[in-house]
């Protein structure tokens, strides 16, 4: 049986025995009583000794077996070495069923499909980026893979959605006591954020460092309250490698029009004024439009109230230009912010509760002005795309794009008219991620095209002549004209992965290619 959810997708009624909920609405759905669980109560005794020899000896103190659920986060991306690690020493021991709850993976990962080939890997519960989304989308995957926000993970996390067994918290320095911290060491990443909220929750909580300090490491992340084993290791990574291709800005001139299009329709339309917040996103365009809008807030002398997010050079710079009063970050994304976070108190870490968690008393999100945000696909209704490509392949993750669209009062996505000659404006997108109803303004080369929603924002561009407004189906056919129209490729009925919204219902499914 199925459901018709809000966005107009059939959401399967169950799945592998899950009840499932379709999606009804951004804000529909309010939490009901109190559904938090509390992880193991333990004792804190003198003569604790939480060093251990080897990984597999933290393991075994963690009463590792077939079928627990063990979660990784991503803040080394590209450069992590631990997640394979751990699997190859899980395979070793000749553990099954494993369920794997990763804040994202990447293309340095791709080795797990050995793991879930022989079994030893069960079910993926979290962002899928490249190789091994491309092996689920083929079928190739015996269950459902679950894909949730970073502020729905941690609101699944609360609710007891998922029960973490094992949390493997990769740190770049820790002591033998347990506390951690990403801004010093050889692996420096920055914050923890993302551990943050499996440290509070798992059963038990192994962190693994490649720089051991005598205890007490100050400041720390992570106390030492919630660790039960550390690990010292050659490398828990590179970080080098946390500057991805993704990371860069553009320098395709179509793609910089995009990005000064976004910041003159702001100025436009009175947003770039003193205590604005803002966050831009991981892609080239948004590094763009973040360093354009360093240059527009020079040039009308003001200032901003903080920017939050991934942290990057650019906004260092602002913050060291004093064009806002501080950066809030979630995940460095290059050496600069790293630098910065451990020199700069005015630069400082946010966990994902605070930054993301709709489930919660207040979530930052919610105090942002603007959003810049990308996609792969958005539709004539605002719905975007950002897990899937057109041929419906499972590339991406979700990231803070659905919480960000949510919360912020103008959400932009930025994005070019057409990739690979492909158009990027659709009259349906392949997949949903963010329902329209959380997207206000579009910025391709072509021009910007406002949410019909937003009659504020209509009202206010009325009189704009120097940036091209138009309706988003007149942009659609502006770039079909150069594009053609999209033909859409056969999918098979089995679904491979669930695409949760931020407040636990399904938005979409993902089917087999």
């Amino acid at each position: 049986m199925f459901s018709i959810n809000k966005v107009n997708r059939e959401i399967p009624d169950k799945i592998e025995n899950r009840e499932l909920k379709p999606f009804k609405g951004a804000f529909s759905l309010s939490p009901a009583g109190k559904t938090k669980h509390s992880p193991r109560l333990s004792v804190s005794k003198p003569s604790d000794d939480k060093l251990c020899r080897n990984l597999e000896e933290a393991l075994n103190r963690a009463n590792l077996k077939d079928g627990m659920t063990i979660s990784f986060h991503h803040h080394l991306r590209e450069g992590d070495k631990v997640v394979n690690m751990v699997m190859d020493e899980i395979a070793r021991m000749g553990v099954k069923n494993i369920t794997v709850f990763p804040t994202a993976l990447f293309a340095v990962h791709e080795k797990l499909i050995e793991h879930i080939k022989s079994g030893v890997i069960a079910r993926i519960e979290g962002s899928l980026n490249g190789p091994i989304g491309k092996f689920v989308s083929h079928g190739n995957m015996k269950n459902v893979c679950v894909l949730r926000s970073h502020g729905g993970r941690v609101r699944a996390v609360e609710s007891g959605d998922i029960k973490i067994d094992i949390a493997i918290v990769a740190s770049p320095s820790a002591d033998e006591y347990g506390n951690c911290s990403g801004l010093v060491g050889k692996s420096a990443c920055g914050p923890l954020a993302y551990a943050d909220i499996d440290t509070r929750y798992a059963e038990n909580v192994i962190v693994i460092t490649d720089n051991l300090v005598k205890y007490p490491l100050v400041p720390h992340s992570i106390p030492s309250t919630r660790v039960d084993s550390v690990v010292s290791v050659e490398s828990i990574g590179d970080p080098s490698l946390i500057v991805t291709g993704t990371m860069r800005i553009t320098k395709s001139p179509t793609r910089l029009l995009i990005a000064k299009y976004s910041v003159d329709f702001l100025d436009r339309i009175g947003y770039i004024k003193n205590d604005i917040t803002f966050q831009t996103g991981a892609g080239g365009i948004s590094l763009a439009v973040t360093k354009f809008m360093g240059d527009r807030m020079r040039e009308k002398k003001v200032k901003a109230k903080f920017i939050n997010g991934g942290i990057t050079k650019f906004a260092v710079d602002m913050l060291k230009e004093n064009l806002t009063d501080s950066l809030i970050d979630v995940q460095s994304f290059d050496l600069d912010a790293i630098k910065s976070m451990s020199e700069d108190s005015r630069h400082f870490e946010c966990s994902v509760d605070e930054y993301a968690n709709y489930f919660s008393k207040g979530c930052l999100v919610n105090k942002l002005d603007v959003g810049f945000l990308g996609a792969t696909e958005v539709d004539v209704d605002f719905n975007v795309n950002v897990n899937t490509h057109t041929d419906g392949l499972l590339l991406h993750g979700i990231g803070g794009h659905q919480d960000v669209a949510a919360g912020c009062d103008i959400t932009m996505i930025t994005i070019p008219a057409y990739r690979n000659r492909l158009p990027i404006i659709l009259d349906s997108v392949t997949t949903v991620t963010t329902p329209g109803e959380t997207v206000d303004v579009v910025v391709t080369e072509m021009g910007v095209a406002i949410n019909p929603l937003r009659k504020d924002l209509v009202e206010k561009a009325k009189n704009i002549k120097s940036i091209p407004v138009m309706d988003i189906r007149e942009m659609k056919e502006k770039i079909e004209k150069i594009t053609g129209a999209i033909e859409r490729p056969q999918k098979k009925e089995r679904v491979v992965a669930l695409i949760e919204y931020r407040d636990g219902t399904i938005i979409d499914t993902v089917r087999e290619v």
